[in-house]
């Protein structure tokens, strides 16, 4: 199995169990090793009392980009700790993408960058995830029954 193989079959496995996701609407546009790229529209139960996209609503989006990220290696991973910036507001009825970029993978701990942009490719909010792996695989590979 490539690299490529196992970061798709992680995701889809992932996504398959992830009913937070799948229930705000997401969906995964892009899946590599160590890198994911998620999408979700702003809708109108997303919005707080000013009118604009729940920061909530964004964190999620950004943490779930982070997990597929950071999970792409068919090893469970979770999250340590996070951190989000806000920089402009997300409105009503467009497509927010996430895109988590893996900074540095050693031993169990990896750490990842989150980039969140509007559609109009206007910065949203930047996100820095720290990833912990725990016992475990999203499915088993040859080389686990062997």
């Amino acid at each position: 199995m490539t690299p490529q193989e196992r970061a798709q079959r992680s995701a889809e496995t992932m996504f398959a169990a992830d009913r937070a996701s799948a229930g705000l609407g997401m969906r995964i546009d892009d899946i590599a090793p160590g890198r994911a790229v998620l999408s979700m529209e702003v809708r109108p139960d997303m919005l707080n009392g000013h009118g604009i996209c729940h920061g909530g609503f964004i964190f999620l989006l950004a943490d779930s980009a982070f997990a597929f990220a950071c999970n792409s290696y068919n090893q469970l991973a979770v999250a340590q700790q996070n951190q989000i910036t806000y920089l402009a507001p997300g409105r009503e009825g467009e497509r927010l993408q996430a895109t988590a970029l893996e900074v540095s993978r050693s031993g169990r701990s990896g750490v990842y960058d989150v980039s969140v942009t509007g559609g109009d490719g206007r910065s949203v909010a930047v996100f820095r995830g720290l990833s912990r792996t725990v016992e475990g695989r999203h499915f088993p590979e040859e080389e686990d029954t062997a």
